[in-house]
């Protein structure tokens, strides 16, 4: 298979259990129809599928974490809905269908990503209950999202991402590097450490996962900055060219196109180089995944 075919394959099983875990809860009909239309609209599926691939390398239990995993998405999901949102990035389309708050309304939207980031904490910890993962593993874990989702990670990211907007031109590369290494590369770096830490590995393999996770959540912000430009909104799933439009600061703004490709390119040969000590089709899989954000773009 290719990696994006095992990509897939890989999401099917997040997809799944992301199908059902909602309807157990006692979710008034509107606000879960607002939540599932968002949390199951598709997507790679990139951030859980990390964690459990980082988890199984390194002898963990690929079922076990499985509801961890998922609480990734609902992070994730509940961050896009946000973004959309008319006082944010006000966009009225989501993996090429209306978003959120267009298909229901603000109210509606705002609510169901409240929800969807308070079932993260129920499934992140469902690891625990439910799964029978060591507490202290647990525990350390949800302290690494947590924070990588907070006001020192994604959300401040995103608060900074506000601030920068409409003064293009006005932001320098490290000022764009740190923001997006909140809003995007947190929560990222975030997966793959936690997924070490769920399966029980040593601090070295824990340090390994978080520095890959660094690399290609850099690597995967740039490919995005570039989609925007040279993308379309068929394959991307929303409008093009809304960075411009908007006046947000981007690595092609800054650097032009060709050098955001090869800074991408530099970012994922340095990810591969923290699997140099590991094995197996985790290892393979995880390689290739890191190179297969770079190819989108060519």
């Amino acid at each position: 298979m290719t990696v994006k075919e095992k990509l897939a394959k890989r999401a099917a099983v997040v997809e799944d259990f992301l199908g059902s875990c909602l309807r157990e809860r006692n979710i008034p009909e509107r606000l879960l129809q607002s939540m599932e239309y968002s949390l199951l609209a598709g997507g790679k599926r990139l951030r859980p599928v990390l964690a459990l691939s980082w988890c199984a390398m390194l002898g963990g239990d690929f079922a076990r974490a499985l509801p961890f995993a998922a609480s990734l998405e609902c992070i994730h999901t509940y961050s896009l809905i946000h973004d959309d949102l008319p006082a944010m990035d006000d966009d009225d389309l989501r993996r090429g269908k209306p978003s959120n708050h267009k298909q229901f309304d603000e109210a509606t939207a705002i609510l169901a990503g409240d929800g969807l980031l308070t079932e993260a904490f129920v499934l992140m910890t469902e690891a625990g209950l439910g799964q029978g993962l060591p507490a202290d593993r647990v525990l350390r874990a949800v302290n690494v999202l947590a924070r990588a989702a907070g006001s020192g990670g994604m959300v401040g990211g995103q608060a900074i991402d506000m601030e920068f907007t409409g003064r293009f031109g006005q932001v320098s590369l490290d000022e764009l590097r740190r923001m997006h290494a909140m809003k995007t590369g947190a929560l990222i770096t975030a997966a793959c450490e936690c997924g070490a830490i769920l399966s029980g590995a040593n601090e070295n393999d824990i340090e390994k996962a978080r520095e890959y996770g660094r690399a290609i959540g850099v690597a995967f912000q740039i490919v995005d900055d570039v989609l925007d430009v040279v993308g379309d909104e068929a394959t991307l799933g929303k409008p093009v060219g809304s960075d411009e439009e908007q006046g947000k600061s981007t690595y092609p703004a800054l650097m032009g196109l060709e050098k955001s490709k090869e800074l991408a390119r530099e970012y994922v040969d340095r990810a591969v180089t923290y699997l140099d000590d590991c094995q197996g089709d985790e290892q393979a899989f995880l390689s290739e995944l890191a190179r297969y954000i770079v190819d989108r773009v060519y």
